[in-house]
């Protein structure tokens, strides 16, 4: 069994953070359903899960096999600490045990379950997915998850900080204990991650999981490419900080990788933290601003003199 998914990752739109109680409105997606609310040990908040249906090829165009792909993905946004906001979709891939393709009241009665019609070699599949390169279009339907929350929270304000969007595709395999964790950086805005874990793992679990990856690999090159817009040591002090500011406002506070996870998420994050280590560069990143917070103000303390 493959579970696969896309997170996309990006700053909410307005000067201000948003509130919890307006955040919990702008991923309210479904009249009735209850959204996840959280205040600890960050805010947070998520929608329900909203099933959209799906029917294409799920092998690149020319392939001498046809594999087909119907069923629903499952769609959700959330927002964390008022700032940043991610769209989410995800589905297990599973034999249809058929040839046919099935009535619509079939595939609506297993939300996230995507059926594969057609002679399917695992392997290839897996690689097909993890790649993006299918008929499958999860990211499109993760964009249109961060879309509409960008819509319906239009915000007086500008943001002091400018960021792009970060997509990370993710794929789980499942029958072996794990996890086995292999991370990468493509081209542009997308990442990719490859999971193998134990048999039976709830994809709602891995999903969370990977959205948590997301937050932080989107925090991380935000980071990054602030720092490096400010130059320190190339631009004057002052400016350097002033560029800094809203990083300092806006990010600092919301690096906590693991904050509500299990084991797995334990597990996993144990990885990643080992080799490329996140928190480690993120770590001398923030240092590098706290040192020119530090400098600014010893040399602020000198030019004003004794009193």
């Amino acid at each position: 069994m493959l579970i696969v998914g896309e997170v996309h990752t990006g700053l909410l739109r307005g000067r201000d953070p948003a509130t919890q109680d307006e955040a919990g409105r702008f991923v309210d997606l479904v009249a009735g359903e209850a959204v996840l609310v959280s205040e600890r040990p960050i805010s947070y908040v998520r929608s329900p899960a909203v099933p959209v249906g799906v029917d294409c090829a799920l092998v690149p165009p020319g392939a001498a096999r046809q594999v087909r792909g119907v069923g629903t993905l499952l769609q959700r946004s959330a927002v964390t600490g008022g700032h940043v906001v991610q769209g989410s979709a995800y589905a297990e891939i599973v034999p249809s045990g058929g040839t046919a393709r099935r009535p619509w009241s079939h595939y609506l009665t297993r939300p996230g379950v995507v059926e594969t019609i057609g002679r399917v070699r695992g392997p290839e599949l897996a690689d097909t997915l993890a790649a993006g390169r299918e008929g499958l279009d999860v990211g499109a339907v993760a964009a249109r998850a961060l879309d509409r929350v960008q819509r319906v929270s239009a915000r007086p304000g500008t943001p002091r900080l400018r960021s792009a969007r970060t997509r990370l595709r993710w794929l789980a395999d499942t029958g072996v204990d794990g996890p086995l964790v292999r991370f990468g950086l493509g081209k542009g805005d997308f990442r990719a991650i490859r999971l193998t874990v134990a048999a039976g793992c709830p994809p709602a679990q891995l999903a969370a999981l990977c959205e948590d990856l997301a937050l932080h690999d989107w925090l991380l090159t935000t980071l990054i490419e602030a720092v490096r817009k400010a130059a320190p040591g190339v631009l004057a002090r002052d400016e350097a900080l002033r560029r800094l500011d809203p990083v300092i406002d806006y990010l600092l506070h919301l690096w906590m990788p693991d904050a509500r996870g299990g084991d797995l998420s334990a597990r996993v994050w144990a990885v990643l933290e080992s080799r490329p280590g996140f928190t480690r560069q993120w770590r001398t990143l923030e240092g590098r601003i706290r040192d020119q917070l530090s400098a600014g103000a010893v040399a602020g303390l000198a030019a004003a003199g004794p009193r």
